[in-house]
């Protein structure tokens, strides 16, 4: 009786190793399927219909009946308007950045921008609702590559900032017609930081060697683990301004009304103060500007949506956690001024 308990249960522990093994190879298989089969699509939203299908539940829960039926009757006007005389009404496209340190957003923002232009005329519109404190320099320099293409096909371009357009942010933020920005919303931030630490004194206490091989003078200046000389430091310090001066070289292309030595100095203004240096255009948010557009255009949001890895979600979630530590951070360190 007990060589048959045990053998019942090793028989029950194999038979639950299998159906383990059987359950994570079905879901890698299916993931594999579901990242061969989308590689991505593109999600369009008419925002028009959207604020009249919330205007229409909100007017049965509040307006009598007199009321909800006047307002039945002037949706309808509306909806004649459109189909009889105005089929070539003006197009808007909203599309959605929310940048990250690596500008992980840019991958759907560059289809977003290829879909968009394939249709959009000078006559419509394209407005990005931005939201970004900056980031890898390359990364952010292709992120405002992709909008340069909606301004340089002489499609009117408005950028709206509702939080923070800072840094790489900022950069992207410039190139548009106009900029638009919430009162307490952050610009600015127009310079480069890069830091480091350097492990040199605690490999030296502890006897430990480091090495470091290259072939040119300057392939590598300050290090992690090497002794960093005055020599690597004036060639790190040399490449920070080389990059500041080519980021305003950049804004002052796009917004020559900038005293642009007056705001590169890695500063972070407020909406109104912004405004006042001219790093903004207008005191508007972008729910107020997108709702005023509605009335006037049919406005669409315009969204590229890829199937995610396990892999990808999980960073994507510390990178997300460590954005939202920095933007805390920093936004506590300019409100003390209030304090």
């Amino acid at each position: 009786m007990d060589w048959l308990a045990e053998y019942g249960m090793f028989a029950a522990k194999a038979l639950t190793t299998l159906v383990v093994i059987f359950i994570v190879l079905l879901m890698v298989a299916s993931l594999k399927g579901r990242q061969r089969k989308g590689e991505g699509a593109l999600q369009v939203t008419r925002l028009n219909d959207q604020l009249a299908r919330m205007t229409e539940r909100l007017g049965q829960a509040v307006l009598d009946k007199p009321a909800l039926k006047a307002l039945h009757k002037t949706r309808k006007q509306e909806a004649k308007a459109r189909s009889r005389g105005n089929a070539d009404r003006d197009k808007v496209f909203v599309l959605n950045f929310h940048g990250d340190i690596k500008a992980s957003a840019l991958e759907n923002l560059r289809h977003e921008v290829t879909a968009v232009l394939e249709l959009a005329t000078p006559r419509d519109e394209v407005i990005v609702k931005l939201e970004s404190g900056g980031g890898m320099v390359h990364a952010y320099g292709l992120a405002a590559a992709q909008l340069t293409r909606v301004r340089e096909a002489g499609i009117p371009l408005t950028v709206c900032v509702d939080k923070v357009a800072a840094s790489g942010g900022y950069m992207m933020a410039c190139i548009a017609d106009r900029i638009l920005v919430a009162p307490f919303a952050m610009l600015g931030s127009i310079g480069v930081v890069a830091q480091l630490p350097n492990f040199h004194r605690v490999l030296k206490k502890h006897e430990i060697d480091y090495e470091m091989l290259t072939a040119g003078e300057y392939k590598r200046t300050l290090t992690l683990f090497g002794e960093n000389t005055d020599k690597d430091r004036e060639k790190f310090q040399e490449d920070l301004e080389n990059i500041h001066r080519l980021f305003k070289q950049f804004v002052t292309r796009y917004r020559p009304v900038l005293d642009i030595d007056a705001v590169a100095t890695g500063e972070v203004w407020f909406g109104s103060e912004a405004l006042e240096r001219a790093l903004a255009d207008e005191l508007k948010t972008s729910d107020e500007y997108v709702s005023q557009r509605i009335r006037q255009a049919d406005v669409f949001e315009v969204h590229f949506a890829r199937p995610k890895r396990l892999q990808d979600r999980l960073s994507s979630s510390v990178s997300a956690a460590l954005d939202r530590l920095l933007l805390t951070w920093v936004s506590r360190f300019y409100n003390q001024r209030f304090w």
